[in-house]
């Protein structure tokens, strides 16, 4: 059997480990969802409760979890359903950008200009206001028709390179301080190790990061975050080449900025990765 195959069997059988996890979850928390719904149609007091809700950024670029996903502006946007309680959340979040970057072909070597393009599916569940969990279908699908690939939205190859899972956990220490776990599920997006055999290693890595809100007067605020990712299973991670490390460190200001009669607010998160040597400044600006 080749080697080619043996990737191919390797992935396809990881790959469905991926989705049942995620799939579990995503139950999980539909039925948490379900129950809700289910105790609050028996309330008949008339209210405000609006289930929808909508959102739009504007950012110069866009980071996550010391990385940058995009060097240039771009516009994100987001659609969601809450229960009334609050407790539960089911949402969809995309982002486009109005520059490009270069990616390769890897049929014909030449350079192509790919526009960042994501369509996420997240999901939420807050058991108190302490403690919640999460899942996240990252779909960050940029530059695959480009490089060469087909693109396959629901495609979970972690050799195509750009759908992964992660699930999540937040406590809040104090109402400033939050404690978030991180863990991308069966790798993803290139996140494996080649064995002897032909098999694909997964690393599920861990990322573990301590936000808090150290500043706070009249309409503005300062936070400081730092995180660090690493893997129980292999030296090479999704953030890491080598062993675990701290990738994530900086500080957030956050303003509202009284235009005509809104109030629109403002982040700027000054980021700093150790390892990557990498150093930005984020413009986030919420419209609405």
């Amino acid at each position: 059997m080749s080697k080619l195959t043996l990737l191919e069997n390797s992935s396809k059988s990881k790959k469905s480990t991926t989705q049942k996890v995620f799939q579990l979850t995503l139950g999980f928390l539909m039925l948490c969802s379900f129950n809700i719904m289910s105790a609050q149609k028996e309330e008949n007091k008339v209210d405000a409760y609006e289930p929808f809700s909508i959102g739009a950024h504007l950012k110069n670029m866009h980071t996550w979890h010391g990385f940058v996903v995009h060097p240039g502006a771009l516009f994100a946007t987001n659609i969601e359903y809450n229960t009334k309680n609050k407790k539960f959340t089911f949402g969809f979040w995309g982002g486009a950008s109005f520059s490009s970057v270069d990616v390769e072909n890897i049929n014909t070597g030449e350079k192509e200009s790919a526009y960042y393009k994501e369509f996420s599916i997240y999901t939420k569940y807050r058991f108190s206001d302490k403690f919640f969990i999460e899942a996240v279908s990252h779909n960050n699908y940029t530059g695959v028709e480009e490089r060469g690939d087909k693109l396959s939205y629901w495609s979970y190859d972690k050799t195509q390179g750009y759908n992964f899972v992660d699930l999540n956990f937040g406590y809040n220490l104090t109402p400033n301080t939050l404690l978030y776990f991180a863990t991308i599920i069966n790798g993803g997006s290139g996140d494996y190790d080649i064995k002897e055999n032909g098999d694909l290693e997964n690393s599920w890595t861990h990322y573990f990061e301590v936000s808090s809100k150290v500043w706070e007067k009249n309409n503005s605020s300062l936070s400081l975050f730092a995180g660090g990712a690493w893997s129980f299973i292999t030296d090479k991670t999704f953030y890491n080449e080598g062993s675990g490390n701290i990738i994530n460190v900086g500080a957030t200001f956050s303003k509202k900025l009284a235009i005509s009669n809104y109030n629109v607010p403002v982040d700027v998160t000054a980021m700093w990765n150790p390892e990557q040597e990498k150093t930005v400044l984020q413009l986030d600006i919420t419209l609405f």
